[in-house]
């Protein structure tokens, strides 16, 4: 096989691996959170330059290893799933023990990474590691519908990261991105096991949808979406009511569009349509608090 074939092919299985959205997903509030740390602490960006590429190759690998970790415990899941058996370590194209200690690996150098920023970014990044790996992959997936909560709970940590590296979380606006995080993640998620209610069924995998049922699970993506309504108005008076209508307007159509899931005729599309709004919805949110203080420091 030619080289840039084998390195096309290498980078769609680290892709695979890494599973590229959910890695951008999470580093992104990592990258937010400091830069609004950035501006309410009156900090300059190229004053801190070093730290910030520190604060993103550590963070990203620490999250890297702990995805690598995931899909090496669950290649066995996996190997069921439709949307899951192009993962390398389903295909055997990544053996299994490498892939075990490339997240070690890269965990151990991640964490060491960010204990050249601060000692509390270095605790945020490791309990967002724990939560995930072993309470959420090892512990509560196969088990319990509380995975959903407990996973949610490990993304929520990457915004104090991030903030963490500036100053210490003592401020509303990493407080207001932590539950940001930790209620948007429970409809998105459910929305992705609506979507896929057969690959978890036959996987065994007791997600809501599975064990109680899509109508159930429909009723509380409604009102996990009307929890987030506090988010905009927690934020008004250091972000400006600009953001805050705006923000307000996004959680509203986000509100009035999971509504429509109980009269939805075909619950799979209205599952798609949800899944791809709440990504919208976060990186409209994200960017936009990136953008007012851009243009506004």
């Amino acid at each position: 096989m030619p080289l840039h074939l084998k390195m096309g092919s290498f980078l769609a299985n680290m892709k695979n691996l890494l599973k590229g959205k959910v890695l951008l997903a999470n580093v992104l509030p990592v990258f937010t959170a400091y830069w609004l740390a950035l501006y309410f602490s009156g900090a300059r960006f190229m004053d801190h330059l070093g730290l910030f590429l520190l604060t993103m190759a550590g963070s990203t690998l620490v999250i890297s290893g702990a995805l690598m970790l995931n899909n090496w415990y669950e290649s066995d899941l996996d190997m069921k799933m439709d949307r899951t058996r192009n993962r390398p370590t389903v295909t055997g194209a990544f053996p299994l023990r490498a892939v075990l200690w490339g997240g070690i690996a890269t965990t151990i150098i991640g964490l060491s990474i960010m204990m050249f920023t601060t000692f509390e970014a270095t605790i945020y990044s490791f309990l967002g590691w724990f939560f995930y790996v072993v309470l959420y992959t090892f512990w509560t997936k196969r088990r319990y519908t509380l995975n959903t909560i407990i996973g949610s709970i490990s993304g929520a940590f990457t915004p104090l990261i991030g903030w963490a590296v500036i100053t210490p979380v003592d401020h509303i606006v990493p407080i207001a991105l932590f539950y940001l995080l930790l209620i948007w993640q429970v409809p998105h998620t459910f929305a992705i096991a609506i979507k896929r209610l057969e690959d978890y069924t036959r996987a065994g995998v007791p997600m809501l949808p599975v064990v109680s049922g899509v109508d159930l699970t429909i009723r509380q993506i409604i009102i996990y979406v009307i929890a987030l309504l506090p988010f905009p108005f927690i934020l008004a008076d250091p972000m400006g009511w600009g953001f805050s209508t705006f923000a307000l307007a996004l959680t509203i159509l986000w509100i009035i569009l999971a509504a429509m899931g109980p009269k939805a005729g075909n619950k799979k599309v209205w599952a798609q349509m949800n899944l791809r709004y709440s990504i919208i919805y976060l990186f409209l949110i994200l960017f936009s608090m990136v953008l007012i203080t851009f243009f506004t420091g």
